[in-house]
């Protein structure tokens, strides 16, 4: 796409932003639910992939439960999509906890990261793309723990900077997932910041691990950095919950497989670290990213 082009859809994008913003943090979301959940079934591509990837994770499940469940994962889809401009507002009252809040941490959660809070230690969180994925970074921040976020950039620059401009302010530093990130992620640990990440998708230069009993390639960057550091490893997601709302459960720190050097095994830990989000899926299989080509 040209120059033109590129900013033809930023202008796009912009307006839809901010039609969200002009509808609010309820109606927004309940309206992209609407639109994914009745539109995505028929966006051929994305939903066959999402009907393959549920007969691959669920073989004992008939077509009628898996097209349900596909259908969950597009109003999830449309939700996430029409709260992005509004995670602040949605996270509102959620730290310190107070009644009416439409984001609650669950007490094993509260009570990690008041540890956390009173270590001072910098630690590697890993997520998923579960229920609205954004809000663990959100909290991360919003309680005082400074994070370094990787995420993927938009190819187009004009959307890219704008998605910046929105989500650094309330998220942290935020690392574009290019080549340096390693050694930037690596930078923000020593610094003293802890790292989080979304480590479910496909990584085609990773190890191939166990997901839904087939092997897949995962992302194995936090493992390398908790064998470098010898770093403390939780995990942290989001539940959609009704009513517009969401439960942040953290959990951790994780035992980390060791090799006979004592050493973080970076492939068992990888494994390990997708076992984990096995088992969140399997909860809230309607809140999953199906639409990605995980398995190939």
């Amino acid at each position: 796409m040209n120059a033109l082009g590129e900013r033809l859809l930023a202008f796009l994008v912009r307006g839809v932003f901010l039609l969200m913003r002009l509808l609010g943090p309820r109606l927004a979301p309940a309206l992209g639910g609407f639109v994914a959940r009745n539109l995505g079934p028929h966006v051929g591509r994305a939903h066959r992939i999402a009907l393959q990837n549920l007969r691959l994770a669920f073989p004992e499940k008939d077509e009628a439960w898996r097209a349900g469940i596909a259908r969950q994962a597009w109003d999830n889809l449309g939700r996430t999509t029409g709260e992005y401009v509004h995670l602040a507002r949605i996270f509102e009252g959620a730290w310190p906890p107070s009644p009416g809040a439409r984001v609650e941490l669950s007490p094993a959660g509260l009570a990690l990261l008041h540890r956390l809070a009173a270590e001072h230690k910098p630690v590697l969180v890993f997520a998923a793309h579960l229920a609205n994925w954004e809000l663990p970074a959100v909290a991360a921040h919003a309680v005082g723990q400074n994070a370094a976020i990787l995420y993927r950039t938009p190819n187009n620059p004009y959307i890219a900077e704008m998605i910046r401009r929105m989500r650094e302010p309330i998220m942290g530093r935020l690392i574009p997932a290019q080549l340096s990130a390693p050694i930037r992620l690596a930078e923000a640990y020593e610094e003293g910041l802890n790292l989080g990440m979304l480590v479910d998708q496909r990584f085609g230069r990773g190890p191939m691990v166990p997901f839904f009993g087939h092997d897949v390639a995962a992302n194995p960057l936090i493992p390398r950095l908790a064998a470098r550091y010898d770093a403390p490893l939780y995990g942290m997601r989001a539940v959609r919950l009704p009513g517009g709302r969401f439960r942040l459960e953290l959990e951790g720190p994780f035992e980390l497989p060791r090799d006979t050097r004592g050493k973080v095994d970076v492939p068992a830990t990888t494994a390990m670290m997708n076992r984990v989000i096995e088992g969140w899926v399997r909860e809230n299989p309607g809140q999953w990213l199906w639409m990605h080509r995980r398995w190939r």
